[in-house]
Formats: C-alpha cells, sequence, structure tokens
C-alpha cells in the first residue's frame, strides 16, 4: 500500500514530483482556458484570473504545469477553502498567500497539473515577466537556457530551482515594471 502524499516525506514527494521541463505544448492554453472557465463559476465577482508561468510562453521549453495566478480582494481563506471542496490541494501558505494544486497523485503526476496561486489583488508580479518574455523572445530563450541548465542539477530539489531562478525573474520583472 502507497503512502498518502500528506504522508510523505519533502524528499519523497520530490522523487514522486522531479523538475521536469518539456518543449513547449499548444494544449497548455487549451488547459489553461478550460480551467479558468471552471474556477470562474466558483469563485467571486471581481476575480481576476490569468495564465502565467512558462507554459503561457509559447516557444520555450516549461515543466508541464499550468500556473494560474487568481487575484481576489479579501477573504483568502474562505476561498482556498471553496476551491479545496472543489478538489484543489493546499501545497502552502503565507500571510498573504497560498498556493494550491491539482494534478498531483499518488501515482505520480496525472495528465492535467495545475498550480493556483492564490493572492489579493496587485500582488501580481508574475503577469510583468510573462508579458516582458513574450515581448522580448531573446529574453525568453535566455530564461529557457538557464532552466535547462539547472534542470539536471535541480531535478529533485524544487526549492532549489526555484531559488535558483529568482535572480533572473527579479531583474526582468523589475525591467518590466
Amino acid at each position: 500500500m502507497s503512502k498518502k502524499l500528506c504522508e510523505m516525506t519533502m524528499e519523497e514527494l520530490w522523487t514522486l514530483f522531479p523538475i521536469i521541463l518539456t518543449e513547449h505544448k499548444a494544449c497548455w492554453a487549451q488547459y489553461y482556458a478550460e480551467e479558468s472557465t471552471e474556477l470562474k463559476k466558483i469563485l467571486p465577482t471581481g476575480t481576476i484570473i490569468n495564465h502565467i508561468g512558462s507554459t503561457a510562453v509559447k516557444g520555450i521549453w516549461a515543466k508541464p504545469i499550468v500556473d494560474i495566478l487568481v487575484e481576489v480582494k479579501e477573504n483568502l481563506q474562505d476561498i482556498a477553502a471553496t476551491l479545496q471542496n472543489c478538489g484543489w490541494v493546499k501545497m502552502s501558505e503565507s500571510e498573504h498567500r497560498i498556493s494550491l494544486n491539482k494534478g498531483y497523485t499518488e501515482a505520480g503526476f496525472a495528465e492535467k497539473v495545475f498550480h493556483l496561486h492564490l493572492r489579493l489583488i496587485g500582488d501580481n508580479d508574475e503577469i510583468y515577466f510573462r508579458d516582458y518574455l513574450i515581448a522580448h523572445p531573446d529574453v525568453a530563450k535566455k530564461y529557457e537556457a538557464l532552466k535547462l541548465k539547472l534542470w539536471e542539477k535541480f531535478e529533485y530539489n524544487r526549492d532549489g530551482y526555484t531559488d535558483a531562478k529568482s535572480k533572473f525573474i527579479v531583474k526582468y520583472t523589475t525591467l518590466a515594471k
């Protein structure tokens, strides 16, 4: 009998869910559109939903995980609870941010995998970064090269992978703003 995800150590989770990069897939935009439509049915009026992350940038390699930024006016906890009642799993939480996912199973990744970043309206630097990469394909390719370089080193260390990209992301987010 396999362990439930909530019973696994971080190392076991990273082994089950390694960093995987793949060429851009057109289906990611469709996955986002479908999930966004479902989210609109359960989220409050005034919620802002955006496709972020590398799957939103055509032409670059990405983890096959569709990142969705959901900005709300208030009540992060209540909205997170609503999302959890609809199948989303809370990954992490801080005072003004909650991360949830869908598509992680005890057997590994499902066909469609999502990370939902729940934030208050205006906490949206990822949009600036996404839009900068779309407007500057040369920078997008540099980002892709960085990710490909880090992939082997951090395949089983998601935090290390994310941390190693942060300087690049902050630089171009700042330029975008």
